[in-house]
């Protein structure tokens, strides 16, 4: 048996190594250097392309828990980026070359994996995982459009996403427009005053600076126009479109506000929250300054701050399970960004899980079932629930998709502290429960 691996990025490396590390042949395909993406130049394996911080390293943040819960699964590339680190205060920085170049000589002289190089233009028969990245070749690209239809996107527009418990619920109301159906959204009203000051902010504040071949989506896609640009055609052009009052009363003051920010259920435990039609290209503190001018944000917990840039990436929901398999044919896996995970880490658990998922499946045992609290469960419960179909956008590694303690906890640090040490018991539960280490 030997399985097919496409993508030698983070989630294609790790796929292969805990494949590999079973036993188990793997055929790792990979078009560097004979073809290289506009956002690729380096030849090595697991190339990270934007920052080369890993985020956060301390255990009871949402980055450093869930590189904690990936050595536990035996992860290569976190081990590897330790070894490569550089100093960044509490973050898991990396010598970008150092580090590809660590985790491309554990692949190349690992003896069950055959690397082989030139871009893929056909799905190979058996059983393949899919790991070719947000800049997926357009090839490949067709080759999946044709397993998953218009389920596959080819950018990001998403807008923040603040946690539930951080919005001052005084201050806002839940209703619906126009009182159709339930009261699902949360109301963020403001007075003129308020919104002036908010447009003023909104139109000076600063942007990404967009790569080249990632500037031809926007100038498509009208209906996710950024914010600010929005914003940028007139002083009330927001005020016609996501922050529209009509339709909505406050019920404390039986009036019609000036303008409204709708706030919309982010996951299905009600945990999270979006900004509805606030799709933005800001840069992350800009977006922090501004979005909390909002009525009832001021203090909020951003768990997602908006993006919109090229990333091609499938509606995960309608097409994979928690095992990042599809569901219509359980002998296509997808790994990495293109599932809806969002950052490097989170590509290269997602990698690591799938390849889990098909040792065990090949070695006939049972599979691993990553409970709820932990981090590396609720991002792939996440990606694979059926509540998120027809809305999913991708996420990323954050304390606002677990679930919830009985005992409310003010200082944010201890809190995670207790998410953490609870889902570490947890995952070591699962792993002891499977006999992981013996037989995998």
């Amino acid at each position: 048996m030997t399985v097919n691996v496409i993508g030698a990025g983070l989630a294609g490396c790790e796929s292969s190594w805990i494949i590999a590390q079973n036993g188990i042949k793997v055929k790792l395909f990979e078009m560097k250097p004979e073809k290289f993406t506009p956002a690729h130049k380096y030849a090595g394996f697991a190339e990270l392309v934007c920052s080369n911080s890993l985020k956060a390293s301390r255990i009871e943040s949402a980055s450093g828990l869930l590189k904690y819960e990936m050595e536990m699964l035996g992860s290569l590339t976190v081990p590897c980026a330790k070894e490569n680190s550089v100093s960044a205060g509490g973050a898991l920085a990396v010598d970008r070359e150092k580090f590809s170049d660590s985790v491309t000589a554990k692949i190349k002289n690992n003896p069950f994996i055959e690397v082989i190089s030139g871009e893929v233009t056909e799905i190979p028969e058996g059983i393949t995982i899919i790991a070719t990245g947000p800049l997926t070749s357009g090839a490949m690209a067709d080759k999946i459009k044709s397993l998953c239809g218009d389920g596959l996107s080819f950018y990001d527009a998403v807008a923040p996403v603040v946690t539930a418990e951080s919005i001052d619920m005084e201050k806002v109301f839940y209703a619906s427009r126009y009182d159709r159906g339930d009261a699902d959204y949360i109301n963020c009203p403001m007075t003129k005053e308020e919104y002036m000051a908010f447009y003023e902010a909104i139109t000076t504040a600063e942007t990404v600076q967009l790569k080249d071949f990632e500037t031809h989506p926007f100038s498509v896609y009208e209906g996710c126009m950024p914010v600010e640009v929005l914003a940028s055609r007139g002083v009330d052009t927001m005020r016609f479109g996501c922050m529209k009052p009509v339709g909505i009363t406050d019920p404390r003051t039986n009036k019609r506000p000036y303008a409204v920010v709708q706030l919309r259920k982010e996951n299905r435990a009600g945990t999270l929250f979006n900004l509805v039609g606030f799709q933005t290209n800001l840069k992350f503190g800009e977006q922090k300054r501004v979005f909390s001018m909002i009525t009832g944000l001021e203090n909020a917990d951003f768990m997602r701050y908006g993006v919109m840039h090229r990333n091609t990436f499938i509606n995960s929901p309608e097409y994979l399970n928690s095992d990042f398999s599809m569901k219509s044919n359980p002998d296509i896996y997808f790994a990495g960004q293109i599932t809806g995970v969002e950052g490097y880490m989170e590509s290269a658990m997602s990698g690591l899980l799938a390849g889990i998922a098909v040792a065990r499946k090949i070695k006939n045992l049972p599979p691993l079932r990553l409970p709820a609290d932990t981090m590396t469960g609720a991002l792939s419960a996440y990606v694979s629930d059926p509540y998120n179909n027809g809305k999913f956008q991708p996420m990323g590694a954050n304390m606002g998709i677990l679930p919830g303690i009985p005992v409310r906890i003010k200082d944010k640090k201890q809190k995670y502290g207790v998410y953490a040490e609870r889902a570490i018991n947890s995952l070591k539960s699962e792993l002891e429960r499977i006999n992981y280490e013996n037989n995998c």
